[in-house]
């Protein structure tokens, strides 16, 4: 189980997405982790609801690159070792592309649920230290551009 969580403000104030990926804690993992002995996981039901409301939902099935097919190519140009993990992103109805917007606040609870494996809980709190006034907005371009 993963949460591929996004800093959106810091993913959208680039135009690569680096940023908003690699925040210490944004990618929370467990509280199970399987192999493909395990659980097949082909066409599992997977979801994430937000304060208990489901706002994304689909099969593995749905995927847009099998798992098989993701490990493939990650091979291609990486070495893949036993324990490394491969984040496949999520199903479609992320907040920022729902009319309106929907963003994450402190307080916040998010689960991830995958059929026969389990659900991940999180909770988003407020990163200490954050700047107010900070010019980096989602959907705002900074004063002067890039």
């Amino acid at each position: 189980m993963l949460n591929d969580a996004s800093a959106r403000d810091w993913q959208r104030a680039a135009s690569q997405w680096t940023a908003g990926k690699n925040f210490a804690g944004s990618m929370p993992i467990g509280p199970e982790v399987v192999t493909p002995d395990e659980v097949d996981v082909s066409d599992l039901a997977i979801s994430s609801s937000l304060n208990g409301t489901v706002m994304q939902s689909a099969r593995t099935s749905q995927m847009l690159v099998s798992v098989p097919a993701a490990v493939e190519f990650f091979s291609s140009f990486t070495r893949l070792a036993p324990g490394d993990v491969i984040a496949t992103g999520t199903p479609g109805g992320v907040g920022f592309a729902r009319t309106p917007p929907v963003w994450l606040e402190p307080g916040d609870v998010i689960e991830v649920t995958v059929q026969d494996i389990g659900t991940i809980r999180n909770r988003v709190v407020a990163e200490d230290g954050a700047p107010s006034g900070w010019r980096w907005r989602p959907g705002h371009s900074p004063p002067g551009g890039l």
